[in-house]
């Protein structure tokens, strides 16, 4: 591929190449070092020096991924409040009760949303006067009088200009305070899960944070030894979720998800009142939008720190104007910043490979990928003229979960991950540093950075069924059960790698190509032609 300077060229390069936001997803354990102390940290925590500020409008993960056990269904997840401390008592974590948020739906690619979930938040406390805890004794059930402050939502769904609501008064699962105040909170948490018209499922609660991570990468990519890695950082922290677990035919275009089976996705704060490159303000009437996210670690790996806060309060259908960023990324910092310290060539730029999966999804006529995959342009009653590059987060929901899920998600040839859609599985790290470093468009891994940031699992299992997400930890544990062997990182590196194989029957690199059967998506062999 031709290199070409950081600039973009012309108008065609910002309606069709723009990688507004692609370098910077894809660099997603390994990016922004030293923009300033204490603002980057995590998938999304504390990106921002608005929410930095405000926690509990922080938008943290965003996860869409077809449910395993109901494959009639997509499970949606967005987290909130980063770093949720154990034992932060007496107060603990709540849901703000003066903010909207939100989980968006774009199935016409055009990056406006097309559904939009809402969830508000209210308090209750029923004893301030003489009480100071958060319960007052044992806590066996959602409606327990013992549980001195609780919370209860509505939950809406906005789409054609009309608003309509699906639940009242649902209430939150409370914060895990310990076995003494909460002696079973596995059934005091499935208490809150509730049944939506139409067959969906809605929660609202406390999890145990289930991104993993070694975030010592911001010490310049680990003091520049690969052998200290292996602490997940995010053990043993908390976050506020809301999933839902919605039929496909809700979110698809015109309600057909078989001849339409692309959405984006992503997930936004509102306050009332709020200005976003300035703090609360009394001057502004209605709602702002001050946070937003939809594929990993955009905003603080590839948004300059001046414009940190004006992207959380823009939609995706304006990425593409956003030149400052766009001159940045078409030459990323980061495969540089790895070649300087590690000594590993940077792929030659321009970056359309990352655009390709970040902002237009993964299809043939889409970039150098060359593979059917999560672009809107697949969806057969969207109008290609009205299909914009935006950063969402893409699932093909016509994608069946996988029997054998792979952590490495599409680049060891499991379609159903990441970056098709996010499973809480999905080592969004290690793929997002292969994908950085070329593997989508090569076909084969970096040998020296193949076991990644050597946490490759969660702390703590995920569950099997609806919401999925983990029981709330109840004390920070030392991050080192995310930890892999060298055998077991060898294993996955020789598995990915087969998968990537340009002649292996599953490739997927650029010698891929991605068809449509009748049993769903397949991966054939490409050489220099597509296979029929």
């Amino acid at each position: 591929m031709k290199t070409t300077s950081a600039r973009p060229p012309s108008r065609r390069t910002l309606d069709q190449s723009l990688i507004v936001l692609g370098a910077g997803a894809l660099a997603t354990g390994l990016a922004v070092l030293s923009l300033a102390p204490g603002i980057s940290a995590a998938s999304s925590h504390r990106e921002a020096p608005m929410t930095a500020g405000d926690p509990r409008a922080d938008n943290t993960d965003v996860y869409a991924f077809t449910s395993p056990d109901r494959s009639d269904t997509v499970t949606l997840v967005a987290n909130w409040i980063p770093f949720e401390e154990p034992n932060g008592g007496p107060n603990f974590y709540a849901f703000a009760d003066d903010a909207r948020y939100n989980v968006k739906i774009d199935n016409t690619g055009d990056g406006v949303a097309d559904v939009t979930y809402t969830w508000r938040f209210r308090n209750e406390v029923r004893d301030a006067e003489n009480q100071f805890l958060y319960n007052t004794g044992p806590v066996r059930r959602i409606d327990d009088p013992n549980l001195n402050f609780r919370q209860t939502y509505d939950l809406t769904v906005t789409e054609g200009g009309s608003t309509r609501t699906l639940l009242r008064n649902a209430p939150v699962a409370p914060s895990r305070v310990g076995k003494a105040s909460m002696p079973d909170y596995g059934a005091l948490r499935a208490q809150a899960v509730r049944q939506v018209p139409g067959g969906a499922r809605a929660f609202a609660g406390q999890a145990e944070d289930p991104f993993f991570a070694d975030l010592r990468v911001f010490d310049l990519l680990y003091g520049g030894d690969l052998s200290e890695r292996g602490q997940d950082t995010l053990a043993g922290y908390n976050v506020n979720s809301v999933a839902l677990q919605v039929p496909k035919k809700f979110l698809a275009l015109r309600g057909d998800a078989a001849r339409n089976p692309v959405v984006g996705v992503w997930s936004t704060t509102d306050r009332e009142g709020a200005d976003v490159m300035g703090g609360r303000s009394k001057s502004h009437d209605g709602w702002r939008q001050v946070s937003r996210l939809g594929n990993p670690l955009v905003n603080e790996v590839v948004v300059p720190l001046k414009y940190k806060d004006a992207f959380n309060s823009i939609s995706p259908d304006q990425d593409r104007t956003v030149q400052p960023v766009v001159d940045k990324v078409y030459d990323p910092i980061l495969p540089k910043l790895i070649q300087q310290v590690y000594g590993i060539p940077a792929p030659k730029t321009p970056r359309n490979d990352l655009a390709e999966i970040y902002l237009t999804g993964i299809c043939k006529a889409c970039g150098p990928i060359k593979a059917d995959l999560n672009a809107h342009r697949l969806n057969k009653d969207a109008d290609p003229a009205r299909i914009f590059p935006a950063e969402e987060l893409r699932l093909n929901m016509g994608v069946a979960p996988a029997k054998k899920p792979q952590r490495l998600g599409v680049l060891a040839g499991d379609l159903a991950g990441f970056p098709n859609g996010r499973r809480l599985a999905d080592d969004a790290i290690d793929i997002s540093l292969q994908a950085v470093e070329g593997a989508a468009q090569t076909g084969k891994l970096v040998p020296a950075l193949a076991a990644g940031d050597k946490v490759d699992t969660n702390d703590v299992r995920f569950g099997k069924t609806f919401p999925y997400l983990a029981l709330p930890s109840t004390s920070k544990s030392g991050g080192k059960s995310g930890k892999s062997d060298n055998r077991a990182a060898a294993a996955d590196a020789d598995q990915a790698s087969t998968a990537l194989d340009p002649t292996n029957a599953v490739a997927i690199g650029g010698m891929g190509a991605l068809l449509l059967g009748t049993g769903g998506f397949r991966l054939w062999r490409r050489r220099n032609t597509d296979a029929g």
